[in-house]
């Protein structure tokens, strides 16, 4: 094939995925309007939707108000025309499913699956999704790739996981890529944890059209996507928004990451757990809580946040010592990069206004009187699957910015 040739084809497939973008944009639009917005001739048009309708990625659904002369056909986009696999995965759990092109689910389960061996782990999920796509009945084909949020530090350059602290020791230069690739034999696409929920904040939730954001993400440990200017932040290698690692007391406990007293060391979801199971023996008997651990033997965070909302409650007075700590980082986060809103998300959004409100008055003590007057703080309205979603977004994204040829197939 000559030069000349595969430029040619190459500006032709990059018009059908920018014509595709556009139609996906819009509820319904026309050829004539597609020229008029592309510059693109008549013919030109014509020819590309011809081959995106043939290929099933757009459909022509009946016929638009006439200016004059032939009533225009209407074109939509069709978002069954391909799925995408998607999952969250933490040290114990994993959340899985399929969406469509638009991130609508056709199914999403939870699955038991220990991550603490990598190599272990990650077979265990490349076999539940085997047994997703068998039990959705979609054509293998028309699966277009997965996308996986991993939490610890995955370096955008190498495409490895450098290291994931909150997964195991042994998650270290881990190609989980590669890995994932070879075993399911389709594209893979992973994003931390934190960029991925900022993502989905961003795409579907209270964040959309918010160019400069924060999600904050308050689970098994603590850190944050940062949108700005309507990208992520990445940093040198991509492993910005590790606002958990923020130290805010020197001589508090060993943190995963090798320092003391850090953020996520007192305050993420293993260390509220422990520190309340060893102390319900100390409270007075009259503690709902500790009823409830003398029942069980333990306590569990879904415990801790189901009594979050009682009042002088042992939870209620634990979730507002949190809030107010977390709120000192997100100020931290706010004087660096000025968002105009930070969405709190993960299992510990599940305490409400119990954590809300501490963090609130601590971020108006700590951060810039100008930055923090001006900042939008809210409860992210996503739950727990917002890391689910943003897996699947960080894969629709990469398919339609035309990095990856087999999107369109023609």
């Amino acid at each position: 094939m000559s030069r000349e040739v595969g430029n040619l084809q190459r500006i032709k497939k990059l018009n059908r995925i920018g014509i595709l973008n556009i139609i996906r944009e819009h509820n319904t639009i026309s050829r004539q309007q597609l020229a008029t917005l592309t510059g693109l001739t008549p013919a030109a048009i014509s020819g590309i939707v011809r081959d995106l309708v043939a290929s099933g990625y757009v459909k022509e659904i009946g016929l638009g108000k006439s200016s004059g002369g032939r009533r225009p056909v209407k074109l939509q986009f069709n978002p069954d025309c391909g799925f995408i696999l998607g999952a969250e995965i933490t040290r114990e759990k994993t959340t899985l499913g399929i969406v469509n092109l638009q991130a609508k689910p056709l199914l999403i389960k939870q699955y038991p699956i220990d991550m603490t061996e990598p190599r272990d782990g990650l077979t265990a999920l490349a076999k539940e999704v085997k047994n997703v796509i068998l039990e959705s009945e979609i054509d293998e084909n028309k699966i277009l790739g997965m996308g996986i949020a991993c939490p610890g530090l995955f370096d955008v350059t190498t495409r490895v996981v450098k290291r994931s602290p909150n997964l195991g020791e042994k998650w270290r230069d881990i190609p989980i890529e590669a890995w994932l690739r070879d075993m399911l034999g389709m594209r893979i696409f992973v994003e931390n944890n934190s960029n991925a929920a900022a993502l989905a904040e961003y795409s579907f939730g209270k964040g959309k059209e918010i160019d400069n954001m924060v999600y904050v993400n308050l689970g098994e440990g603590i850190s944050a996507g940062i949108i700005l200017n309507g990208k992520l932040v990445y940093g040198f290698k991509g492993y910005s928004g590790e606002v958990g690692h923020f130290v805010v007391t020197e001589d508090g406990p060993l943190c995963n990451c090798g320092n003391n007293g850090c953020l996520e060391s007192v305050y993420a979801v293993p260390a509220l757990v422990r520190k309340a199971n060893n102390e319900l023996p100390l409270c007075d008997e009259t503690e709902p809580l500790k009823m409830l651990w003398k029942d069980k033997g333990e306590v569990t965070v879904e415990d801790l946040i189901l009594y979050a909302n009682h009042v002088d409650s042992y939870a209620w007075k634990l979730f507002r010592q949190a809030g107010w700590y977390i709120g000192i980082g997100i100020a931290a986060i706010i004087n660096f990069y000025n968002p105009a809103a930070v969405f709190i998300g993960g299992i510990l959004a599940g305490a409400g206004a119990t954590l809300l409100e501490p963090l609130l008055e601590s971020v108006q003590r700590h951060a810039f009187p100008e930055l923090a007057k001006e900042v939008r703080i809210e409860l992210s309205a996503m739950h727990r699957d917002t890391g689910f979603y943003g897996a699947c977004v960080v894969a629709i994204r990469v398919l339609f910015e035309g990095g990856v040829d087999a999107l369109l197939k023609f």
